[in-house]
């Protein structure tokens, strides 16, 4: 018979199959406490696990699935609609790139990289035509060492 070691219920079904010591919520609490107090390693091995090739391949397989687009649109949607103020100035800045307002390099202002996708930085949104024009690759870079958590690096 189980029994949890923190709130002593004994009642089968608030207990996992394969854990007799303590109830479901009990067993989450000890897990979640466990990955915040060792959250680098957990990154360390997520990290290392999100690469490996099969699980890459499962990703962009997905990706063009229905399914996959839908959910990727979703996701959009989303974040346009969290991001209201970031999501209006980049429209700005589209347009004006667009009626030749402002002029996009062909060439990363950072590393000076040509030829290939140029992607604008804004500093501070409330100037919204004052733009950097970054490679995705310094873009990410940028966002990575200044501690930005909504720009995510690709998979």
């Amino acid at each position: 018979m189980a029994l949890c070691k923190v709130c002593g219920t004994s009642d089968m079904n608030l207990f996992y199959s394969s854990i007799k010591t303590y109830c479901k919520e009990h067993w989450k609490m000890l897990v979640r406490k466990n990955r915040i107090e060792k959250i680098e390693h957990y990154r360390t091995f997520d990290k290392a696990r999100a690469s490996m090739p099969h699980r890459v391949a499962a990703r962009l397989e997905y990706a063009n699935t229905p399914k996959g687009v839908a959910a990727h649109n979703r996701a959009k949607f989303k974040w346009s609609e969290r991001n209201k103020k970031k999501r209006h100035v980049a429209i700005a800045v589209n347009n004006a790139v667009r009626d030749k307002k402002i002029t996009k390099p062909d060439s990363c202002q950072e590393c000076g990289k040509v030829n290939c996708r140029i992607e604008g930085h804004h500093d501070d949104y409330t100037k919204p035509m004052e733009v950097r024009w970054l490679c995705s690759t310094c873009h990410r870079a940028w966002h990575k060492a200044n501690g930005s958590v909504e720009y995510k690096e690709a998979a």
